[in-house]
Formats: C-alpha cells, sequence, structure tokens
C-alpha cells in the first residue's frame, strides 16, 4: 500500500499557488484573444511546467545538496559554450542547439535555480555573523555572482545579467552584509559608471539614450498609446485595436502589460499588480517562519526577489520608465523558458517546506 506522511500537506503552502494561479488564468485568457495557435503552445508549457515543479518537489534537495556545486559549474560550462557554439538570433548569441533534434536551449534560464541554489549552499555552509558579512566572505561569494554576469553580458544579454547581479546582491542584503561594505561599493560603482557606459554595446546605449531623450521609442510609443486608452475600466476585444491591429510589439510576452491596460484598464492592471505584490509579501514573510534554516531562507528571498526584478522591470519598460530589455512578465508573459524555470524553483521552494520537518526525507512509505 503506498502512503503519503500527512505532515506534507500539512505544511505544504497552499497560498503559494492561489496566489499564482490568477496570474496565469489571466495570461491565457489575453494571449488565447490575441493568438489561439500561441495560446495552444501556452497549454504544453503548462504541462511542462507542472512536470518540472512535481519533478523538483519530489527531489530530496537536502539530502543530495552536495550536487548543488556541480550543477552550477555545469551550467557555467554551458554559458561559456554559447560564445563557441551558440546560435545567433536578432544580433545576439544566446542559444545551443540539441544535436540531432534541432531543439535549442538558452543556458541563462537554466542558469537561475543553479544560482539561486549555489547562493543558499555557500550561504548555509557559511552563515554570516551578528554583524552580517566581511570583505573575506563578501568576495568569496562576489565570485560567484560576477562570473555569471560576465558571461550572459557577453552574449550579448544585459537585461538577464543585469537581473542576477541585482538578484545576488540584493539576496546578500537580506542575509546580511556589513554596512561599510554597501556604502564603498556605492561610492566605487558611483565613480566608474562612466566607464561602464562607455563599455556598453552600441545598440545598448542607443536604448539608454531612447530613454533618456524627450521623444520615447516607437515600442514604448505605441505601448503608452494602448495604456492610455485603456481607461479605468479598458476596452472591448474589438476595440483593442493598438494589439489587435500590430501597432503594439510584441503583445503577448514583452509588452502584455500594456496589452493587460488597453483591455482591462487600470482595474485590471492594478489587480494584476496587487496579485504579484501578493506573492512577493507573502514569500518574504516566510523568512520569520524558516528562522536560521539559510539555505531555505536564501531559495525564499531569492525567489521573491527575482519575480520582484521582472515585475518592476517589465512594467516599467512599458510605461517608459526604464530601457526596453527582453524581460518577461513571471508566469504572465507567452513563453516557456521563463515559466518552466519559475515552476522548477518553486518546486524547490515546496520541497524545503513540506519536508522541513524531516530531514532524512522519508516521508513517503511503502507497507504491504
Amino acid at each position: 500500500m503506498f502512503q503519503i506522511d500527512r505532515r506534507i500537506l500539512t505544511h505544504f503552502d497552499f497560498l503559494i499557488p492561489i496566489l499564482i494561479l490568477p496570474i496565469i488564468v489571466l495570461s491565457y485568457f489575453l494571449i488565447s484573444e490575441a493568438n489561439v495557435m500561441l495560446a495552444n503552445k501556452q497549454i504544453v508549457y503548462y504541462t511542462v511546467g507542472f512536470a518540472t515543479f512535481l519533478l523538483f518537489f519530489l527531489i530530496p534537495i537536502k539530502k543530495i545538496e552536495w550536487v548543488i556545486p556541480f550543477f552550477y559549474w555545469v551550467t557555467i560550462i554551458l554559458l561559456v559554450s554559447v560564445d563557441f557554439f551558440g546560435i545567433a538570433k536578432l544580433g545576439a548569441r544566446r542559444w545551443l542547439e540539441i544535436p540531432f533534434v534541432h531543439f535549442t536551449i538558452q543556458p541563462s534560464e537554466i542558469f537561475k535555480p543553479a544560482f539561486i541554489l549555489m547562493l543558499a549552499y555557500l550561504i548555509k555552509h557559511n552563515p554570516p555573523d551578528e554583524n552580517g558579512y566581511g570583505w573575506k566572505s563578501f568576495f568569496k561569494l562576489s565570485f560567484y555572482i560576477l562570473l555569471p554576469f560576465v558571461l550572459i553580458a557577453k552574449e550579448p544579454d544585459l537585461g538577464t545579467a543585469m537581473i542576477l547581479l541585482l538578484l545576488g546582491y540584493s539576496t546578500l542584503f537580506v542575509i546580511g552584509v556589513n554596512k561599510k561594505i554597501w556604502l564603498t561599493l556605492a561610492l566605487v560603482i558611483g565613480i566608474s559608471s562612466p566607464v561602464m557606459y562607455n563599455s556598453l554595446h552600441d545598440y545598448q546605449k542607443k536604448r539608454i539614450s531612447d530613454f533618456m531623450s524627450e521623444k520615447p521609442s516607437y515600442h514604448v510609443q505605441q505601448s503608452i498609446i494602448a495604456i492610455g486608452s485603456g481607461g479605468l475600466t479598458g476596452k472591448e476585444r474589438s476595440e483593442a485595436t493598438q494589439t489587435h491591429y500590430k501597432f503594439l510589439p510584441i503583445a503577448t510576452s514583452d509588452f502584455i502589460f500594456a496589452y493587460t491596460v488597453e483591455r482591462l484598464g487600470f482595474w485590471g492592471a492594478l489587480g494584476l499588480i496587487l496579485c504579484y505584490a501578493f506573492l512577493v509579501t507573502h514569500l518574504l514573510s516566510l523568512n520569520f517562519l524558516l528562522k536560521d534554516d539559510y539555505f531555505a531562507k536564501v531559495i525564499t528571498s531569492g525567489i521573491s526577489l527575482l519575480i520582484f526584478f521582472y515585475m518592476s522591470i517589465n512594467i516599467a519598460m512599458t510605461i517608459g520608465l526604464a530601457p526596453v530589455v527582453g524581460v518577461p512578465l513571471p508566469f504572465y508573459s507567452y513563453g516557456g523558458s521563463s515559466f518552466i524555470t519559475f515552476f522548477a524553483l518553486f518546486g524547490i521552494l515546496e520541497n524545503l517546506l513540506a519536508f522541513r520537518f524531516d530531514p532524512t526525507y522519508r516521508s513517503i512509505k511503502y507497507s504491504l
């Protein structure tokens, strides 16, 4: 007979899927309106994402945590391989083709779970003292943050690289770093910012100049028009001309927030933002429950910060408050890579929560 320990259900966080489900449902509704074929593909991504969630939920993460450094360095090798064997699309070399099946993978997406897991592994085995990390520990952790930043920025994919950089150091901020270190870094970044700007690619400089100029780029102009035309309550499907007449670019992925406001208005956009706000707040609140479990705290903080950065940058981009970068809305924009990555991360998190009182991971038992 197959039995499951009741503690799994007792400690499983059901509020997380309750908060995510409205985002997914609304996303599918809008994508199916814009393009039925994309909606059908999205169902496939949902299925793969759910299977990925189950896989990572059932893996005894803490019991095999020794695999994490190996996983991290394998993904680093994949990022390095992009420079030699990568496939270029739209001027960027970010993908690797799997031989014989003509299927491509994006190593920077695979790297995100490895990155958060590696930070959790390092911090668990070297937790901060009462005053936070000193320079020695900070430099050691910075190596694991800056290495992927350089490799991904070189593809070039500065948007993803910057998010990982912010994610890494924001996680350290939550866990604890000496205040003097942050003040010193702020001073160094301020002094060296002209040098960093000159090292950017021409198209990256153009995005920044478009952002700083009085007149926004064409994409942002169309996005602002769509948002402004939505009003408080939005438009009927037949009247959403910015999207259905193709004035709004990439309406189902990068600029899906603008499409949301055009269709559902201010109140619809506010509801979506509140769903994200409740999700991020709930995840951060779990840190009080986890107390001294640094491994789980880093995973929880990492996921919540990743969602926050993705959401903030995407929405700011569509309303002209940030440069245009290819950053999707989590669980909302069309596409499989980001969706599956987040489901893998939530599978890991739910595993740590549901099994946190059973370190031997023997909650699934078999008896005759």
